[in-house]
């Protein structure tokens, strides 16, 4: 919701039993100046440990005149509104976006797969310990051991993977000048890259020139054997 509203979404920690993978996205306008600082010192409170388990995912920096930065990371949801707080200090808080995913099916799924990768593997194991086997069958037995035991381990990084993302929640903020600084950056820019632009547009000219002089050459002689050919027939 726009953080205009009556009041912004608040991060939401999971209800018991429940199974919502969070992510949140927020817009901060700030000024060109103070982006590079407010960036380090939120990317700091997250890798410092300042509003508790916090992962740096990704940082993006733009420099110049048309500075703008943003911050991903993953913390736990009492985290949320702290790192929020700290970057919109002295700025304002623009667009804000709360996205939930219901991964209720994907864990029951995967908790079906895991006990019946473990019952299998126990089975096989059993197995094992006949002394009624032949070579062969020792080799077979271990080689779907082998393939059962790979299935179950990514069965269960797969429910590690899921565990993570319901038990913290994933936080983009996006650094942004006020729209009048980010009209003048830009005119700025364009200012100093009339130079450059003025070269690059002379040297397309010349090079479309070049292109065009042979193939004009070939117009005008096929215009030249057409009208004395036309001259010919007339007469």
């Amino acid at each position: 919701m726009d953080a205009g509203g009556s009041a912004p979404a608040q991060a939401t920690a999971n209800r018991a039993g429940s199974m919502l993978a969070y992510e949140h996205s927020v817009v901060v306008w700030l000024d060109a100046g103070q982006i590079p600082q407010r960036l380090q010192t939120v990317r700091d409170a997250c890798s410092q440990q300042r509003v508790g388990d916090c992962t740096v995912l990704d940082v993006d920096q733009q420099a110049g005149d048309t500075r703008s930065a943003s911050l991903t990371v993953r913390v736990v949801p009492a985290g949320v509104e702290p790192l929020i707080s700290l970057a919109g200090k002295d700025g304002e808080i623009g667009h804000r976006r709360t996205h939930a995913e219901d991964l209720a099916v994907a864990v029951r799924d995967n908790d079906l797969q895991r006990q019946r990768l473990q019952n299998e593997r126990t089975q096989l194991q059993a197995f094992q310990q006949r002394r009624d086997l032949a070579v062969a069958d020792m080799i077979a037995l271990s080689r779907q051991l082998a393939e059962v035991e790979a299935q179950l381990q990514a069965a269960e990084q797969e429910g590690a993977q899921h565990r993570m993302r319901i038990d913290t929640q994933k936080l983009t903020i996006s650094f942004l000048p006020p729209a009048g600084q980010s009209g003048r950056s830009e005119i700025g820019q364009a200012l100093r890259d009339f130079g450059e632009t003025l070269a690059m547009g002379t040297a397309w000219t010349i090079r479309a020139a070049a292109f065009l002089i042979p193939l004009g050459l070939v117009v005008l002689v096929a215009v030249w054997l057409w009208r004395r050919l036309r001259r010919r027939g007339g007469r």
